[in-house]
């Protein structure tokens, strides 16, 4: 009897000593704070959600989640391994410190638009809506991501927008200043979504699709040389940068969704290459 009961105890003190393997095959990358995109993968045919929510993961393994501009301090993320094992990790979110950043020189009617022109803001709105679809397969977010143009970064996410003296919502992506005509590259693979020339706000905008929810979008465009539903390659010329829409200078916005959350693509790339 003592025999077994030392035997027994061995069997469990050696379980107990093993490693854990509850997250051995979850990797997640990206630095966890406010704003960012976070690139995860998982063993295959696990399923994934955020907070509840339930994450496309791909058939490999693949997902991609997003954290808003004030995301809270902590996120619950729930993987269930496909022989049922279903485990629970909380997530820090680091808190950002977000600039003030005041804009004078702004046209009138782009700060408060005639009633003439809500309606055109109202029927675009729809328009880059129906742009942002959320279930595309293809992980091109997986890849890795480059800066869409080479120039003087003018303009920060998370940043409060003051034009002309009023209080504008916080600026939802990271501005790329450079002259007129300066090539605009996709930062990665994707499947173009939206290509119009003439936005109210945004002038020329293009939207890619990264798969998963993950969109990019790019404004104030000068010239666009992708159509929609074109597949682009990562480097690939997309168009240029401009003046156009709700700008005092050229550059290209470079924002991004997941989700429909506005997320910082500027945590997806490095430092600005001279």
């Amino acid at each position: 009897m003592r025999a077994s009961r030392w035997v027994l105890a061995m069997a469990v003190a050696a379980f107990a000593a093993m490693p854990s393997l509850a997250w051995a095959k979850v990797e997640l990358r990206g630095k966890l704070e406010q704003g960012a995109v976070i690139v995860g993968d998982v063993e295959s045919g696990a399923k994934v959600s955020l907070d509840g929510k339930s994450v496309m993961v791909s058939p490999d393994g693949l997902f991609v989640v997003g954290f808003g501009r004030d995301a809270g301090s902590k996120a619950i993320l729930k993987v269930t391994h496909a022989d049922g094992r279903t485990e629970t990790r909380s997530l820090a979110i680091a808190k950002r410190d977000y600039e003030i950043q005041r804009i004078n020189g702004v046209a009138r009617k782009y700060v408060t638009p005639p009633p003439d022109v809500l309606k055109r803001i109202a029927k675009e709105r729809k328009l880059k809506a129906a742009a942002r679809p959320a279930d595309t397969p293809d992980a091109y977010f997986a890849e890795k991501f480059e800066w869409p143009a080479k120039g003087v970064i003018s303009g920060v996410y998370g940043s409060q927008r003051i034009f002309n003296g009023k209080p504008r919502r916080p600026h939802f992506g990271v501005d790329v200043a450079a002259p007129t005509g300066t090539p605009i590259v996709a930062p990665a693979d994707g499947i173009v979504t939206l290509a119009q020339p003439d936005m109210f706000y945004e002038g020329g905008l293009v939207f890619l699709d990264h798969g998963h929810g993950l969109i990019g979008y790019f404004m104030h465009m000068s010239k666009i040389d992708v159509k929609t539903g074109e597949h682009v390659k990562r480097g690939q010329k997309i168009g240029e940068i401009g003046q156009t829409g709700r700008a005092t200078g050229p550059h290209v916005h470079w924002g991004m969704t997941w989700q429909g959350t506005y997320v910082d693509p500027a945590t997806l790339v490095g430092p600005m290459p001279k």
